[in-house]
Parts: C-alpha cells; structure tokens; sequence
C-alpha cells in the first residue's frame, strides 16, 4: 500500500486515494464515478459503485487491490489477466528497464527484446511451433489465426464450438456463441459453423463439404461457465481437420500459462494443433500482449508476405519485455499453483456441502474454477455479497448463474481461507435474500 494511516485515521500524503493536489479520497472515487458516467456508461459507474461500495481501486499489489478509501479486496477475478497477482516485482522491473531504454519500435529495425520474447514463448510451449505473431489482447490473436487458416488453405468456412467465447471484434464474434454478443450484427464474418462438443463426427461431417479452413476449441470453455471439452473429442476434431486439409487451433486466452495447470492444455494432451493462442497473463499482469504461436504451415501467409497482416503496436518492446520475466515467474511458481488449486478444490468441496440448495456445482482445474448457483439472481446477489466481504470474483457473461474464481499464484493459504469465509457468509446472505 502506498499510503498509510495514522493513529486517529487520518491519510497521509502519500495515500492512493488522494490526487496530486491532495484532494480527499472520497472526492477522487466521485469524480471517478462521475467522469465513467459521462463518458463511457452509467451502467458501469453503477456496477463499480456497487463493487466497491462508493470507493475506487487506487494501487494493486500481490493478491490485493487497495480502494480509495484505504480499505483492500483479495482479487481472486481481474478475468484471468492478474494470474501472477498485481506488479509481480520481477515483471515490473523488466517493463521498467525497457521503458527507460525504448518503449516502441521503429518498426522498420528488428527489435532483440521482441526477437526474444517469441524465442521463449515458443520454447515454452515446447518449440515445435515456431512461428509467433504478437497482438495487444485476445482478440487479436483469434484475428490473426482464423485470418491464416483461410490465407494458408484457401477455403473460407471455420468451425466453432456451441458456448464458445472467443472475444467480440467482429472476426473473432463469428466464433462467439453467445447471442447475446452477436444480436444487431449479424451477419458476421460469414462462413462459422458451431459444432456439438459431444459428437466426435461432427468436424468430418463438416470438412466433407470440401470448404472448412479450421476448427478453433477452448479445451476449457471459461466465459461459458468453465466447461472442459472431452479431449478424446478434440484429438477426433483434429485428426479428421488435417485429414481434410484443414488446421486445428487452440484458444488458451484465459486457460493457458498454467491458469489450468498446464502451460497448454492441448499440448499437454497430445492435441496435434497447428496453433497455440495465448494472451491475458502472458503480459504477467503488468502490460496487454497476446500472441498466436503457429506452425510453419499455418503461418505460411506471412512468410510468404509479412505485411499481409501487421498492426503498429504490435510486439511492441515495452509489453515484450514482460514475456520472459512472465514465463519465468509462472513456472518458478508453478508448485505453488498446484498446492493453492487442492485449497480451493477442498474448500468449494465444503461450501458446496454447507449450501447444499444454493451451490448447485462446481468445475474446474488449476487456477480456473466456476461455482454454478441455484439461479441467476442468486448468483448476482453473491456477486454483490462478496465484494461488501471484500472479495472481487468474475462473473460468466455467457452463463450468469456461474461465478468464476481466478486466484493468482502469489496467493497464500489465509488468502484462500479468506475468499472461502467471504463465500460462505455471501452464499448464506443471498440465499436468505432471495428466498423474501
């Protein structure tokens, strides 16, 4: 915490809720709200306000945000980015030096800290995908696969899974199942077909009519609830996609990097995919960068023509950097990652036992958990009852009667006893509530 309190309450100058010109902090979190009002959305300023019960986050650290206000909330949400916690001391310092020696590229000279970041990306994931394109978020690395796969094959049409999310740019919407996503923008890129997740046929079925480019799969579906796909159905897909021609793609935005586990989750399943997506940690919670790390046949446009798709800041040096201070620290804390994953096993074990009637399931693997409650509503008054327990989780915008957990590798055991006392008391809460 960057500030402090003195014995009778009052803050120091040095508090994150005061501005430079030393305004209070209750001041600093209404003119917050005021100017996400005007600006972006009531809706938002209305959701923030709720959230953090009148104050605003202000200075992050480890596992914990600190409020305006001074008080702090164990983050356990932060939709999967924060899974080495809040400026992780060796990533910070990797961002840092590089901003002090140069933040952006020419883009006409070669970049070493870019250069290395894919070296390390691609040796993480084992080394036999080579090729690595950087973007700045998820979207962007979905973007540039599906654009590749239909480059590389020349064939238009891309197979999806049903509850698939896969970001909201209108390339990567027509992957997005959810309706709620694309209703007023149909039609979308043209040529998506969501599949079964349960027919292990269904992609041999597809490529019989000679016109599929690829099939993009989560192995974990997180914004639809955290619902893993049969493996054994993903090696058929893949299988029968190259017997046609086509590539595989593997959408590990949120699961991989050990979120679940697994630096991939395909990979580690033997998956012959032709790509790797990677984004939201792989900045290691400090700079946005996400990546597609392809095969050379997949990759085989831009080989032939690197400028057939390009972006000014992507790759940039300053979020480069944080790729190989990020991989490391992932796996330097990749044993501790395990252990925190039987806590929260146990304890959503245990909650699910004390609340029977509310908490109606729970699935997950790793860093990754989603907690099904009896109802939407209930599942929003949970929501709220844990950020008044000091508590910030992830919704499931494709499955609202889902809460996702996401804690992050720097968590300690009284931080996951915490979370599971806040869940217990919110869970009991809510349910008296909606029952009224």
């Amino acid at each position: 915490m960057t500030g402090a309190l003195t014995t009778d309450g009052a803050r120091t100058a040095r508090d994150p809720g005061r501005s430079a010109l030393g305004n209070p902090a209750g001041n600093a979190a209404k003119n917050a709200f005021r100017r996400v009002q005007r600006h972006f959305s009531p809706a938002v300023a209305l959701a923030g306000k709720f959230a953090g019960q009148g104050a605003a986050e202000a200075a992050a650290s480890g596992a914990e945000i600190t409020l305006t206000d001074g008080r702090r909330m164990l983050d356990f949400g932060s939709y999967a980015v924060t899974l080495l916690g809040h400026r992780h001391p060796a990533v910070t310092e990797a961002v840092r030096r590089q901003l002090d020696a140069m933040p952006v590229s020419s883009r006409s000279l070669v970049n070493p800290v870019t250069a290395e970041a894919a070296e390390r990306l691609s040796e993480h994931l084992g080394g036999w995908l080579r090729r690595v394109y950087f973007g700045v978020n998820g979207s962007d690395a979905v973007e540039v696969a599906v654009k590749l796969a239909r480059l590389a094959s020349g064939r238009p049409r891309v197979l999806a899974v049903r509850g698939a999310f896969h970001g909201k740019s209108l390339g990567a919407l027509a992957l997005t199942h959810h309706e709620r996503f694309r209703a007023g923008l149909e039609p979308v890129l043209p040529h998506a077909t969501h599949l079964d997740p349960r027919d292990p046929g269904a992609v041999l079925r597809a490529c019989a009519e000679g016109d599929v480019a690829a099939v993009v799969f989560e192995p974990v579906q997180g914004e639809n609830g955290v619902v893993p796909l049969d493996p054994g159905v993903l090696a058929r897909w893949c299988e029968d996609a190259h017997a046609a021609g086509a590539f595989a793609i593997a959408d590990e935005i949120q699961t991989g990097l050990r979120r679940a586990g697994k630096p991939s989750l395909a990979l580690h399943a033997g998956l012959p995919v032709d790509a790797v997506l990677l984004g939201k940690p792989l900045g290691g919670g400090v700079v946005p960068i996400s990546a597609a790390v392809c095969s050379d046949e997949l990759y085989r446009p831009l080989l032939d023509d690197p400028f057939r798709h390009s972006a000014t800041f992507a790759g940039q040096p300053l979020c480069a950097a944080a790729v190989p201070a990020a991989l490391a620290a992932v796996e330097g804390l990749a044993g501790q990652g395990e252990t925190i994953s039987g806590w929260i096993r146990a304890g959503l074990a245990e909650l699910r036992r004390t609340h029977p009637d509310a908490v109606t399931g729970t699935r997950g693997r790793g860093l990754l958990w989603g907690v099904d409650f009896a109802s939407p509503e209930l599942s929003g008054e949970v929501q709220i009852g844990l950020a008044q327990r000091g508590l910030l989780v992830s919704p499931c915008l494709s499955r609202p009667e889902t809460l996702r957990l996401l804690p992050p590798l720097v968590a300690t055991r009284a931080d996951v006893e915490r979370a599971f006392d806040a869940l217990s008391a919110a869970v009991g809460a809510a349910a008296v509530e909606v029952s009224r």
